[in-house]
């Protein structure tokens, strides 16, 4: 299934419309909310090494539970676009151009350092 990411939002406001939930939908609110689900899903990975990470993905019931946790960061994600008023592809697109002169492919390629530590 393909789904652009504006028709994905418009049908998560729908969602919320419907319900009566943009009373409840403040950026701080919704910032929180995200926190908390961007936590439930790391919780699903919390101690796992690499290997027990890739054993547990090839669970079923791990994968659903995953997908569900994903879903709760991109509708959270999809609400604080559209209460701010900003775009998330356009702000994907800024940062990336913002990342590419802080990481030139030179000097971050293999790399994790930060690009405060680049010579």
């Amino acid at each position: 299934m393909t789904t652009t990411l504006e028709a994905l939002q418009q049908k998560v406001i729908a969602f919320r419309d419907e319900r009566d939930w943009e009373q409840f939908h403040q950026p701080k609110d919704l910032a929180l909310g995200l926190q908390v689900e961007a936590a439930e899903l790391a919780e699903l990975f919390l101690w796992k090494t690499r290997d027990e990470c890739a054993e547990a993905l090839d669970d079923k019931g791990f994968r659903a539970r995953v997908e569900e946790e994903l879903a709760d960061v991109q509708i959270f994600l999809l609400y604080m676009a559209e209460v701010t008023g900003l775009s998330i592809p356009e702000a994907v697109m800024n940062k990336l151009e913002a990342n590419g002169r802080k990481y030139p492919v030179e000097k971050a390629r293999g790399s994790a350092r930060k690009y405060t530590e680049f010579e």
